[in-house]
């Protein structure tokens, strides 16, 4: 496993008793994100569907790289990989 860190925008902020990041250890992003909920548990059902799925409208980030793709959320993380969670915005 490695030490990663965990970005959460100021819109989730509320729901992670005001945290702006958290650093686990986590051998995946899905991993990572499971233990971010544990921790935050209000993050929950803003981040995973009922059926466990990330919802549509979040997208995650391991560095640069978008996370729907590839290895999606099962994707292997290198020690210091930082995780970015971008939830949608939208307006009218």
């Amino acid at each position: 496993m490695s030490s990663v860190t965990i970005r959460i925008p100021a819109v989730l902020q509320p729901f992670a008793d005001g945290q702006s990041r958290l650093v686990t250890e986590a051998a995946t992003v899905d991993e990572a994100l499971r233990k971010l909920c544990a921790i935050h548990a209000q993050l929950r059902p803003r981040l995973f569907a009922p059926d466990g799925q990330l919802r549509r409208f979040v997208n995650v980030f391991v560095g640069e790289v978008r996370m729907r793709h590839d290895d999606g959320l099962h994707t292997p993380l290198d020690a210091g990989a930082v995780i970015t969670i971008l939830p949608a915005v939208a307006g009218g």
